[in-house]
């Protein structure tokens, strides 16, 4: 196992992203705290962003029979970006994180608990990858929920999504009337979720943005994710598979790649579709479980290198909210698949 990237911080839910050549990273910031761990996550109260950057991650090998890094890769911290104090409907808790960059203006989308304790998804915007970024001073409107995920396509007009969602603490569960804010049920608060005979999973969400990046273009859809067996929707009491938090999106040649978290279950798994709306189709683990509970990623393609950056509790011994941000190479088949070693050719 890579040692992590970062020691002089605890940092988590690692969004990667290439700009100009240099890969930076855009996590959450761990902080210690006297809360005790619970299932909605009170214990994750943090409250900024750093942003890091690398200009290489050549340590690292190719050849599958050597895993690690004899030394991590010189990481520079750019300070912090954002904080809660600057977000005026910002209560508490800025979770995981991403950025995108389109026609020259580069975006941090956040989440975090609204004036009623309710998870919104707000956005900041910079004119670098490091900012500084100015939020706006009211969250994203229709969003809710947690672990905003951008996405900005190859096409010609750069077309570009937010994915988004997460189970128990991240609320999710709480929106099953509906897509929108004013659909929250607070009935379904905590560690809940559909089970049973016949019931499926709750799906992600998805939006498209629309050109100023700060708004939704159209309404939150369902990001149907399908078992391969079936072709029907995953059951909800299938929690190998079922998505729960962790959204991340990338793309290789003509294949959308759909990666998130079981949660409980603690795997990253994905699954693959021809459309950044869905369908998506289960297509397998990308990571077993590390130590710590949570377990969230994201993937890039670097220096003509496929990465997975992670995150697990090792720096700090297990302690579930102080985690670090970790990397790993991973690969793919012939198909298409994603594999953890170098494929023989």
């Amino acid at each position: 196992m890579s040692p992590p990237l970062i020691t002089h911080l605890y940092t988590a839910d690692p969004s990667a992203h290439v700009f100009d050549g240099k890969l930076y990273i855009y996590p959450s910031h761990d902080r210690e705290t006297d809360i005790q761990f619970n299932d909605n996550g009170d214990q994750y109260d943090m409250v900024d962003y750093h942003v890091f950057s690398l200009d290489s991650l050549d340590a690292y090998s190719s050849n599958p029979s050597i895993s690690s890094a004899a030394e991590p890769p010189k990481v520079t911290d750019h300070g912090v970006v954002l904080s809660a104090e600057q977000v005026p409907w910002v209560s508490r808790q800025l979770w995981a994180p991403d950025a995108a960059r389109r026609k020259g203006k580069y975006y941090l989308y956040f989440p975090a608990r609204d004036k009623n304790s309710v998870f919104r998804i707000g956005v900041a915007v910079g004119d670098s990858p490091i900012g500084p970024f100015k939020p706006d001073p009211e969250p994203i409107p229709g969003s809710f929920s947690i672990d905003p995920a951008s996405f900005v396509d190859d096409d010609a007009d750069e077309s570009a999504y937010l994915y988004f969602g997460g189970l128990w603490g991240g609320q999710l569960q709480c929106y099953q009337k509906g897509n929108t804010p004013e659909d929250f049920d607070e009935s379904w608060l905590g560690p809940k979720e559909p089970s049973g005979p016949g019931a499926k999973a709750l799906f992600p969400k998805v939006a498209k943005l629309a050109g100023d990046m700060r708004s939704f273009d159209g309404p939150v859809r369902d990001l149907v994710i399908l078992a391969p067996e079936t072709g029907e929707p995953i059951d909800a009491d299938d929690h190998d598979r079922r998505f729960f938090e962790a959204a991340w999106m990338h793309k290789r040649g003509d294949t959308y790649y759909f990666s998130y978290s079981t949660g409980d279950t603690h795997y990253l798994v994905y699954a693959t579709g021809d459309n950044p709306f869905g369908p998506f189709t289960y297509a397998g683990r990308i990571l077993e479980p590390v130590l710590g509970w949570t377990t969230h990623h994201s993937i890039v393609e670097f220096q003509g290198r496929w990465w997975l950056f992670h995150h697990d509790c090792e720096l700090s011994n297990g302690v579930n909210h102080l985690r670090s941000v970790k990397v790993k190479e991973i690969f793919y088949d012939k198909e298409g698949k994603i594999v953890t070693e170098k494929p023989v050719e």
